[in-house]
């Protein structure tokens, strides 16, 4: 049976549909707000029979979440979410991702390239496309290799406030100031 637990924070709902397993509370993925639809919207489509519901480990993701989006450095631990749900590409996608640090960004091609798939650059990002862990994993570390953002499954608000609040400077075109590439080589 899946829960959920929903969050408000300063860029609108966040919702977290997680389960219970026999090594603890995992999460199945998170949902962000757009404009286009609110979180808990995308959520109950997904998951139209999970209940609401929390507990002490989920809370502390709604919390660390929350804080995250206020401009806290949180990280968040792997153990927490539920990459066996993932395709192994992706999986490995999001272990890389994951490690990029806060006030750092990395390309899509370098981030193939770290994986030993140089030229897959455009499967990094279908792969982060479809992150269903975002803020968990930070997948809005991952721009285009010419300092353009591109993608976000929260939208290009939210990337360029996320990666602001994180110090990256963004010029009004979207495109990264200065590159400071993780996995440059």
């Amino acid at each position: 049976m899946n829960s959920y637990l929903v969050r408000k924070t300063a860029f609108g709902p966040v919702a977290i549909a997680w389960r219970s397993t026999p090594r603890g509370a995992v999460v199945c993925q998170v949902f962000l707000s757009d404009s286009a639809s609110p979180a808990e919207d995308k959520l109950r489509r997904a998951y139209p029979g999970a209940v609401g519901a929390a507990c002490p480990d989920v809370r502390a993701i709604g919390a660390g979440i929350r804080a995250l989006l206020a401009g806290a450095n949180v990280e968040f631990d792997l153990d927490l979410v539920d990459l066996e749900a993932c395709p192994p590409f992706q999986r490995a996608v999001l272990r890389a991702t994951h490690r990029i640090p806060r006030g750092r960004v990395s390309a899509y091609g370098l981030v193939a390239a770290h994986l030993d798939k140089p030229g897959a650059a455009r499967a990094v990002g279908n792969a982060l496309a479809d992150n269903p862990f975002p803020l968990l994993i930070p997948c809005h570390r991952v721009v285009r290799g010419d300092g353009h953002l591109g993608g976000f499954g929260g939208g290009p608000f939210l990337k360029n406030a996320l990666l602001t609040l994180e110090g990256i400077a963004i010029d009004e075109a979207d495109q990264l100031r200065r590159r400071r590439f993780h996995y440059a080589g």
